[in-house]
């Protein structure tokens, strides 16, 4: 067969059912390969989306998502979304075309070496140099994308090649199993455990894997320890538990890191240090146990005194058959914080302000939306708020970036997940600066007769870097814009528009979107000027004398 075929066979043996991006000429042999295929091209109008949607379909399901460019500026368009899949441990692979390699290059026109350029920002890249190797490149690419921990992987397919007769066959897939952990690291774990005073558990994005999900709920609920967890690692537990102390969403003095300073031992399962940090360590201080796929980074701030590496559900499995409830743990000054933290989010959610605060944005789409639906949150102040306040009640219901961090994911990573799991309710969340990164994937979206809501909130700035820049005593200066009439641009891509005028309406609104189909554009005046007194003042204050 020919080799672009034998691509796309090998790509459909893996299970891909979604190729998302922007052929170029380059790419014509394998854009008629997928014509013929069970692969289910998804044109995108700018790559970085491409990107972003494949990652998406990676981190909901632990399978490879794949989007494709062509060479040079479509190519170089991937960097950031390589970036987000690598950072964030999202099995991605990029495809990207290539002028032909054994013939005349057409001088260096539009020439790059995009196979160096990936390197650093993936962990596999390679040129594809004869047909008959597709095979074993395909497999070893989705093995490596996949595995812990897992991200972003190239192939580059030059035109020349592409278009050779090839006589090998695509490999079988195997489950690879991972390798338990050491017995003995799990008797020392349970034994630090044993002895000490206030446990807590930390939840991170690496335990975010359907198996652990499912072990997890089973140790807190025999042992009775509270847990917290990061950004990456939300609804891994059910946030609801009563052993749910928060979700370290702001740096230092919030409430919850009261309770994590007063910690004697921090159980870390599968925390990833793309993150910031939860917590910082210091020598003689709080002990940590640490619970990955992989030992531990070592640093002056994270340096754990017991690692358990291996299969992170096999770890936790153990350690519930041989852990016991302990009645002498000290958690007294846990649930005063717990009370404390439930306290401010209730208050938080009844302020009844225009434009609307952060803190009441989030209890009205929490209320909103049903246990199993999916935000997909864009980068900006109000991802501190949803972080914090924001209680997930399944596992990869909160979509947001806690490691590259990148505006413009917003609309492309709900897309990538109403594609992955059609029967959820989606909403993306979105500042208006992030949301116009991408805004065009509207046509999309409208093209795919996707039933999506887009909650644009509206501020006319750059409110996260407007926030640091009047924390740290700088003039307003630079970062205000303007906004399109965004009822009318949502019509304009045949979406339907939405605008909140009134306290009034918002829930009613958010409720009638996510009930009727077809992409819906809801506009939200914000206002971020509460989060510095509540980020920075109040909580602060209140915090360093909780004790």
């Amino acid at each position: 067969m020919k080799a672009s075929d034998l691509f796309v066979r090998s790509l459909e043996h893996e299970g891909v059912k979604y190729i998302f991006g922007i052929p170029g000429e380059e790419s014509l042999h394998f854009l008629e390969s997928l014509r013929n295929s069970t692969i289910k091209l998804i044109l995108t109008r700018h790559e970085q989306s491409a990107g972003f949607m494949a990652a998406t379909i990676g981190r909901l399901t632990g399978s490879i998502g794949v989007c494709l460019s062509t060479l040079g500026p479509g190519a170089t368009n991937f960097v950031t979304a390589a970036a987000y899949a690598q950072l964030g441990a999202m099995p991605m692979m990029m495809i990207t075309g290539q002028k032909p390699i054994n013939k005349s290059k057409q001088g260096m026109f539009q020439i790059l070496d995009i196979v160096e350029m990936m390197r650093p920002l993936t962990k596999f890249t390679k040129q594809v140099i004869n047909g008959d190797k597709i095979p074993v490149l395909v497999r070893q690419a989705v093995r490596t994308a996949q595995e812990e921990r897992p991200g972003a992987v190239h192939i580059e397919l030059p035109e020349d090649v592409a278009a050779e007769e090839c006589e090998n066959q695509p490999y079988d897939v195997f489950k690879v199993s991972r390798p338990s952990p050491d017995e003995y690291a799990i008797d020392k774990a349970v034994t630090m455990i044993n002895q000490s005073n206030r446990p807590l558990i930390l939840i991170g994005a690496a335990a975010n894997r359907n198996r652990v999900c499912r072990a997890l709920p089973k140790l807190i609920d025999k042992t009775g320890i509270y847990f917290f967890n990061t950004q990456m690692g939300k609804g891994v537990v059910d946030e609801r538990n009563p052993l749910y102390l928060g979700t370290a969403a702001v740096s230092k003095n919030d409430y919850l890191h009261c309770a994590i300073d007063r910690a004697d031992l921090i159980i870390n399962i599968g925390h990833d240090i793309v993150e910031k940090p939860p917590f910082f360590m210091e020598r003689n201080g709080t002990k940590v146990i640490h619970i990955n796929n992989f030992s531990a980074l070592f640093d002056e701030v994270y340096f754990p005194q017991l690692e358990i590496v291996g299969d992170i559900a096999s770890s936790v499995e153990l350690l519930t058959e041989k852990l016991q409830g302990n009645k002498t743990w000290e958690y007294s000054y846990f649930n005063r914080v717990k009370e404390e933290i439930e306290n401010h989010i209730k208050e938080g959610s009844s302020r009844t302000l225009f434009p609307f605060c952060p803190r009441y944005l989030t209890s009205v789409i929490r209320n909103a939306m049903p246990s199993d639906g999916i935000i997909a949150l864009d980068n900006g102040v109000y991802k501190i708020w949803f972080a914090r306040n924001y209680k997930a009640h399944m596992s990869n219901t909160v979509l947001l970036d806690n490691a590259l961090a990148t505006m413009g994911a917003g609309l492309p990573s709900a897309m990538g997940a109403k594609l992955a799991l059609p029967d959820r309710k989606v909403m993306a969340i979105c500042g208006d600066g992030g949301f116009m990164m991408n805004s065009q994937e509207l046509e999309t979206a409208v093209r795919l007769k996707m039933n999506i809501v887009v909650a644009i909130l509206r501020d006319n700035a750059y409110g996260m870097i407007k926030w640091k820049q009047a924390d740290n005593g700088f003039s307003d200066f630079g970062l205000d814009y303007g906004n399109p009439d965004f009822v009318k641009y949502a019509e304009s891509y045949g979406a339907i528009g939405h605008r909140v005028e009134s306290f009034d309406q918002i829930g009613e609104t958010l409720r009638q979107c996510l009930n009727t189909d077809g992409v819906h554009v809801v506009e939200i005046p914000v206002d971020y000027s509460e989060s510095k007194r509540i980020l920075i003042e109040e909580i602060s204050v209140k915090s360093c004398v909780f004790d």
